[in-house]
């Protein structure tokens, strides 16, 4: 408590939420309201080729390409302002990405199910723990060649008869409905490309991870390997499928708020 006895009020909480691949700022629908009602600001990420960014995946090939959007967001934040950085699945890349970049305007990063890897895909390891393998179910995605069909793939959606049993299998028929009518090929060539440089301003980021423990995409077993190799501050646990955000949007509204309050931005 200060020397003149008046309790400092808390930091405001502004939310910035970065969707994974092939989403779009609309996965966020529920929680944004579920904050805008509860009186935070909240600040919804479009990445390009994502949502209604009018760039094609397979013309987006480098990872600072595809995060162009969130880069001119956080550039135009006033410099003593911070921001609560929330990452989904491949989203969270982008956040490690951005706290290399603008760790000073990052009051606190969140990876929901998400990529959590300190330096990117730089390692065999790194794929095995961070990127997710759908072999199991087969064939499940719909590829683009921007390149040239003997190149490497530049996109990939999953097939629509794939996604609800992969990726919402505990989500309500509504939002399957919703992301099968929304969803859009991701840049798999770009986004397979993140590579970061070692600095120290990264680790200055405190970072909470939120598990998904009936995750089809990103699995338990690789949240916890990518949580034992780069310790978060916090790790938080919810019972829902890849996509809690449409599976269980209360608790994890309520998690986010547990996150922020652990920073000191809400009382």
């Amino acid at each position: 408590m200060p020397e003149s006895g008046v309790v400092a009020a808390p930091l405001k909480a502004h939310f910035v939420l970065v969707h994974g691949i092939s989403g779009g700022s609309w996965c966020w629908y529920k929680i944004r309201c579920l904050m805008e009602n509860s009186g935070y600001k909240v600040s919804c990420i479009d990445l390009k080729s994502a949502g209604i960014d009018k760039s094609d995946a397979d013309s987006v090939f480098t990872f600072d390409d595809y995060n162009e959007p969130l880069f001119n967001f956080m550039s135009t934040l006033p410099e003593d302002e911070q921001v609560i950085l929330v990452g989904h699945s491949a989203g969270g890349i982008s956040v490690t990405w951005a706290t290399h970049k603008f760790a000073k305007k990052i009051g606190l990063a969140v990876y929901l199910a998400a990529t959590m890897l300190k330096l990117g895909f730089c390692t065999d390891q790194d794929i095995k723990d961070g990127a997710p393998d759908l072999s199991e179910f087969g064939d499940v995605y719909d590829l683009g060649f921007g390149l040239g069909n003997d190149k490497p793939p530049t996109s990939a959606i999953i097939k629509k008869e794939f996604q609800r049993k992969i990726s919402y299998h505990m989500s309500p028929q509504e939002d399957c409905t919703l992301a099968s009518m929304l969803q859009r090929p991701g840049p798999i060539l770009a986004i397979q490309s993140a590579k970061f440089t070692e600095s120290n301003d990264v680790d200055k980021v405190p970072r909470v991870y939120i598990k998904t423990l009936q995750d089809r995409v990103v699995k338990p077993e690789q949240q916890e390997a990518m949580i034992k190799r780069w310790r978060p501050l916090d790790v938080y646990a919810l019972d829902s499928d890849h996509c809690p955000n449409f599976s269980n949007p209360f608790l994890l509204f309520g998690l986010l708020l547990k996150a922020a309050a652990s920073v000191g931005y809400i009382s």
